[in-house]
């Protein structure tokens, strides 16, 4: 109950950020153009907390559904306006006034998570070196030639100062045939890798990319932290402290290695180069077998850990000048809205899933987590939210700002603004296809859940 109300907690603060800056976006640009503003409230229908400010006392609220906001303008097609507010309407500005306006509330969201990565630039991002340990045999890194000990350093000639950037660039590539990888050898000299990425499946995508290609962090032979009484593991002879180097003569370099060649094979006997003491030795294990989401895999009775001075030796933190940070704050903005964009695209076409929309317990569940990861992580999270919002709400979908753009544009073709008519028929298939993405966020919140 209280990691519910956790979660619940970081989910509005997110929602009531975002949503502050969205609309003091609009609130903002429509002072400027001299448009009156009757109502900033964070949150739709019944207010239930307001106080009038200023010359023109408008109305600053709370209503009670928080899931958005807006901004009130003087209008003359919604109220019977004061002779002297009429030339300060909405309706009476000029196509341009109106089109900033409306696009002031997505480009805020955008501008924030600017200056939200550049924060996180400046204090410092951790990760870990991109040191890659020996892919395994029949993936598309190990055709390719990586070997262990590799340290990418860029990505189609995009700079790679860590782990997380290698992830980020290869998520990129979705859709492509392949990718041009720079790396640095344990000699320090460098060479060029081309890796196919047009092999791996939807599922692989959604998954774990970099695994999938066979690009995997060098975390160091894996630690026996827990051995489960009465499990195959302890019958074997294994105790915690081991370090298990090898299985079945693959060099073990993270607890997913051993966690995969075990699963692999319930019931049939594993060979374990174990390290302990200064010297090495080998342990046969037999998997016992266990239906696990409706297959069949080998469980051990291991909990592992990963190295800590394998950790301690890959560790960095990527700290840029406050110029420099908004420079990279800018370009992670536009790489993510532009990758929002293509991934929409892919779920229209088809070729990515719709499984992708999250609702808003996905969206809960995401905010509690980093919330507790710890506030550079909740940072991030914040900023990466914002470009979603900004983004969607400039797609051309009657109701979202993006669909008022649309009118606008028309507008300007037209030389007259577009009927009634339209714009009640816009109004409806907007509401139509904002009620079938909600059901299917929520559909896969729920799928997500169970």
């Amino acid at each position: 109950m209280i990691d519910v109300a956790w979660k619940v907690g970081a989910f509005l603060v997110v929602l009531g950020v975002l949503v502050v800056f969205h609309e003091l976006g609009h609130y903002l640009v429509a002072r400027l153009c001299g448009v009156k503003v009757l109502r900033f409230s964070v949150g739709f229908g019944r207010v239930i907390w307001s106080r009038r400010v200023g010359a023109d006392r408008t109305e600053w609220a709370v209503s009670a559904v928080p899931l958005g906001g807006y901004v009130k303008m003087a209008d003359e097609r919604e109220d019977d306006l004061a002779p002297e507010d009429v030339p300060r309407a909405f309706n009476r500005q000029g196509v341009g006034k109106r089109i900033a306006i409306v696009a002031a509330g997505p480009i805020a969201n955008l501008l924030l998570a600017v200056v939200l990565f550049a924060g996180t630039f400046v204090v410092g991002v951790p990760g870990q070196r991109a040191i890659l340990a020996p892919p395994q045999p029949g993936t598309a890194a190990a055709a390719a030639g990586f070997a262990e000990g590799d340290r990418v350093v860029a990505v189609d000639g995009d700079p790679v100062a860590s782990l997380q950037d290698l992830r980020w660039r290869v998520v990129k590539s979705q859709g492509r045939s392949s990718i041009d990888v720079e790396v640095e050898r344990a000699d320090g000299s460098r060479s060029m890798r081309m890796l196919p990425v047009s092999g791996l499946s939807t599922a692989d995508w959604e998954a774990n990319p970099l695994s999938a290609l066979g690009l995997r962090a060098d975390l160091g032979a894996p630690v026996v932290d827990q051995v489960s009484p009465g499990k195959p593991a302890e019958a074997a002879g294994m105790r915690a402290g081991d370090r298990i180097v090898a299985v079945d003569g693959r060099p073990a370099r993270s607890p997913a290695d051993v966690a995969n060649a075990t699963n692999a094979k319930p019931g049939v006997p594993i060979v374990f180069r174990i390290a302990r003491g200064g010297g090495e030795s080998d342990v046969t294990v037999v998997p016992e077998a266990s239906e696990q989401g409706g297959r069949r895999v080998g469980l051990a009775g291991l909990r592992l850990k990963v190295d800590p001075e394998s950790v301690q030796r890959i560790a960095i933190t990527v700290r840029s000048g406050p110029l420099d940070a908004l420079g990279q704050g800018a370009r992670k903005t536009w790489e993510l809205s532009t990758f929002t964009l293509r991934m929409l695209g892919r779920m229209v076409t088809g070729d990515a899933s719709l499984k992708n929309l999250s609702g808003p317990i996905t969206l809960a569940d995401f905010a509690g987590q980093s919330a507790q990861a710890g506030a550079l992580v909740f940072v991030g999270y914040l900023a990466l939210i914002s470009i979603s919002l900004g983004v969607l709400n400039l797609l051309p979908i009657p109701l979202l700002d993006g669909g008022h753009l649309l009118y606008y544009l028309a507008e300007i073709i037209l030389g007259r603004p577009v009927s009634d008519r339209a714009f009640e028929v816009g109004q409806r298939i907007g509401m139509a296809l904002l009620a079938v993405l909600m059901t299917l966020a929520l559909v896969n919140d729920v799928s997500r859940l169970f």
